[in-house]
């Protein structure tokens, strides 16, 4: 059970709070640092959002007051210096914030970490506020909004909470949605969150580029096991052709999912050379976190990726192999 009056109390006696959230950022970790920075300005708090990646277009909605700052050495490094407080959203592990982490560490700063991923038990988190059972980060912070807020939530704090649950359900279709993500939805719109605005931006926004890259991975896309394992790659060529960026491949694990008779779906993207980024979504008839672990990733049992040091060939060759491999013993212990 969390003491949420014990956090508060931590937020609250805070001035300089830094907001992050992982690299490559989603809907879930952006909306609830968005929702979190809202409620913080109402108390007059100095804090900022700071993120090593570029914003997707189509979370830009959220930036309401230009509250996401992509990370600036001259600009964020003094101010993190006089900071008391970072709080994380949806990381999971430390290093996916790594241009970040030496500075908090560094600093002294006290870490709140916000989150519904499993996380390493030797971590440099101050309090963990982690619960796996949740369906997204979003649903955490609104569990602490409606503890400590006298007033009520507010449409901006609402559209950052519902873009959370929104898109780390599937659009309320996958099967972490449970009874709180509807009440929260449903709180939302009565506080003038249009929920067909939401989906139209976030999903229905994709750049020709974009489209472009996911009709040359559907072209060249590869299945295994029987075509319960549908696979593909990207590298920077694919990029240069279609005038895509990295931003452009997220989602695509999702896409291919959706595949009648694929069970799994598997990407491999050469971010640069000699490293890939390996991204796993499951239909829910196999987990595919423990692969991603021993790729020394992570994630939800259904929903998980690494980073992983080698060439496109070799990490191919090893993702592939373990995949097959975790889905056939997976079989043989439900027989």
């Amino acid at each position: 059970m969390v003491d949420w009056n014990q956090i508060d109390s931590i937020i609250m006696g805070s001035q300089r709070i830094l907001l992050v959230t992982h690299e490559n950022p989603d809907g879930d970790g952006l909306g609830s640092v968005a929702a979190m920075y809202h409620h913080l300005k109402e108390h007059n708090k100095n804090c900022r959002a700071i993120h090593a990646s570029r914003l997707p277009y189509e979370y830009e909605f959220l930036n309401t007051e230009g509250l996401f700052e992509s990370f600036d050495s001259d600009i964020h490094i003094p101010w993190i210096k006089k900071a008391d407080l970072a709080i994380l959203f949806d990381i999971g592990n430390f290093d996916r914030i790594p241009i970040l982490k030496d500075d908090i560490i560094t600093n002294g700063l006290q870490i709140v970490n916000i989150d519904h991923h499993p996380h390493p038990d030797d971590n440099a988190f101050t309090y963990n506020i982690v619960d796996t059972n949740v369906a997204a980060t979003g649903e955490l912070v609104y569990e602490y909004l409606i503890h400590v807020r006298k007033a009520g939530l507010t449409k901006k704090i609402c559209e950052g909470l519902y873009t959370a649950i929104m898109t780390d359900t599937g659009s309320f279709a996958n099967s972490n949605t449970n009874v709180r993500c509807h009440e929260i939805a449903i709180e939302s719109i009565r506080c003038g969150v249009d929920p067909t605005d939401i989906y139209q931006k976030v999903y229905e926004s994709g750049s020709r580029s974009r489209m472009k890259l996911l009709g040359t991975i559907i072209k060249d896309l590869n299945f295994d096991y029987d075509g319960k394992l549908a696979w593909f790659t990207i590298n920077g060529d694919m990029l240069l052709k279609t005038g895509s960026n990295s931003e452009d491949v997220d989602g695509f694990t999702d896409f291919v999912r959706k595949i009648r008779g694929v069970e799994v779906a598997l990407m491999i993207f050469e971010t640069e050379k000699g490293s890939c980024r390996v991204n796993f979504r499951s239909k829910g008839h196999y987990i595919v976190n423990e692969i991603a672990k021993f790729l020394s990733g992570g994630g939800h049992i259904f929903a998980a990726g690494a980073r992983v040091k080698g060439s496109l060939k070799k990490v191919t060759s090893l993702a592939l192999s373990r995949t097959i491999q975790a889905m056939k013993t997976q079989d043989q212990q439900t027989q």
